[in-house]
């Protein structure tokens, strides 16, 4: 019987076969999908997708992006937001 722990989808199952020819089940956490556009929905860039426990280590330098809306936004929305919010206020 598996532990309890295994038997939701949390974990990726991986059918794995060992030497003695038996295929056995090793559980491996899942890797978080990659950050979207909030308009878009395109993936976007210089912003690193990983566990937790890894992006804890890094810098904040590698984690975002350092213009407004840097880490939530595409730069062709960025640049359509700053320029509409510009043009709101002018």
């Amino acid at each position: 019987m598996t532990a309890p722990r295994f038997r939701s989808r949390t974990f990726r199952r991986i059918y794995t076969r060992i030497p003695s020819s038996k295929v056995v089940i090793h559980y491996k956490t899942r890797k978080p999908s990659n950050h979207k556009c909030g308009s878009c929905r395109i993936v976007l860039k210089g912003v690193k997708s990983n566990i937790s426990k890894t992006i804890k280590k890094l810098t904040k330098s590698k984690k975002t992006v350092k213009r407004m809306f840097g880490g939530s936004l595409c730069s062709k929305c960025s640049r359509r937001e700053i320029i509409s919010r510009t043009r709101k206020n002018g």
